[in-house]
């Protein structure tokens, strides 16, 4: 299993703390300190199973000031997160072939029950 996880965020401090008392064994990926790659990213939304626009955070402020009312093709949000990785939701659980956006902690629980 992964997580995708941004310390500062209490969210994804909660699924963390949460999988750390589940016991399972899994790797921690800061993708604020190594920010993702674009395959990185188009293979994370084909486990989530969604759009790359759906992965955005829509009350960030690099959103806020850069795209905002923009409409911009797959590709063109996957190279918006790239830049500005702090567009990307947290955390995201990976576990296999599946994924889920952490939040709330009952989708995480749910992944792990797969």
């Amino acid at each position: 299993m992964k997580i995708y996880h941004n310390n500062m965020c209490s969210k994804s401090r909660c699924s963390f703390e949460f999988l750390k008392e589940t016991g399972v064994a899994f790797e921690t990926i800061e993708y604020l300190k190594k920010p993702l790659t674009k395959e990185e990213l188009k293979a994370l939304l084909i486990k989530l199973n969604i759009p790359a626009e759906q992965l955005i955070r829509k009350g960030e402020t690099d959103y806020l000031q850069n795209f905002k009312g923009k409409k911009l093709s797959e590709l063109g949000w996957i190279d918006a997160m790239v830049k500005f990785p702090k567009l990307i939701e947290r955390p995201i659980i990976v576990k296999g072939d599946k994924a889920v956006i952490g939040r709330p902690i009952e989708k995480v629980i749910q992944l792990l029950s797969e």
